[in-house]
């Protein structure tokens, strides 16, 4: 007797993470898993989970074990890069002795060496791409320290755009996040990804940054991650990154 082809439906869910084998077989007798574009309900349906793309409640789920998806608190003073042939300290050498084949990841939103926070790494070249590219408009939010009060009028000034030496930009959205004894901070969103974009931004509006976090690519943030951390994104944030470049 010939051996049926492909994996059960709801075992490939509960291998992925998404939910225990029981519950898997709810979710698609509700309707709420769809295989290749096509919502599936029957519970003998099988997959080939290498080709198949298998979604629950709209949002994709990853099924290819070798793909990696990082998220790392990036410290002031170290370069995005996964390697430096001058020697600086890099992204590269934070991951080489907890990341088996650190040499196959991308890094998603390049931060200068004077910037901290958020970067994404990943060896899923497409995701990487669409991240970076700016037609998909995935907004990255940073947190800057300025000098000064910032005046009433700042985030709509910002809003409607300002002209840089390389053509207008704009912020998506701007608000006050604190102000301390001769220093203001301020939250900046944008989806743009020209280099030093919000420094620039900033400096061009009088208000010159002393220090510069980013906090958010896309619905990924940084939480309670210390400087120099690193952290596997979980199901729910991968999916919402697929989501968000329309894939």
């Amino acid at each position: 007797m010939t051996e049926p082809e492909g994996v059960r439906l709801q075992k490939v869910l509960s291998q992925a993470g998404v939910a225990s084998r029981r519950v898997a077989e709810r979710m698609i007798t509700d309707g709420r898993v769809e295989v290749d574009g096509r919502i599936v309900t029957e519970l003998g349906t099988r997959v080939d989970p290498e080709n198949a793309e298998i979604r629950v409640d709209g949002t994709r789920i990853q099924l290819n074990d070798d793909l990696m998806y990082l998220a790392i608190n990036k410290e002031r003073g170290m370069h995005s890069t996964m390697s430096d042939d001058r020697g600086r300290p890099c992204v590269g050498d934070l991951v080489e002795h907890r990341v088996r084949g650190n040499k196959h990841l991308f890094h998603v939103g390049r931060l200068d060496a004077d910037t901290e926070g958020l970067l994404i790494l990943t060896n899923d070249g497409e995701l990487a791409h669409r991240l970076m590219h700016p037609s998909y408009e995935v907004p990255k939010t940073y947190v800057a320290t300025v000098l000064g009060s910032v005046p009433r009028g700042l985030g709509r000034k910002l809003k409607d755009g300002v002209e840089l030496d390389d053509g207008p930009a704009h912020v998506d959205d701007f608000a006050v996040v604190d102000t301390l004894p001769g220093k203001t901070l301020v939250r900046v969103t944008l989806h743009e990804g020209r280099k030093r974009i919000v420094r620039r931004l900033l400096a061009a509006v009088g208000f010159p940054v002393q220090a510069l976090v980013r906090t958010d690519i896309g619905s990924v943030n940084l939480g309670e991650m210390r400087p120099g951390s690193i952290r596997v994104l979980t199901r729910k944030e991968i999916g919402e990154l697929y989501k968000a470049v329309g894939m």
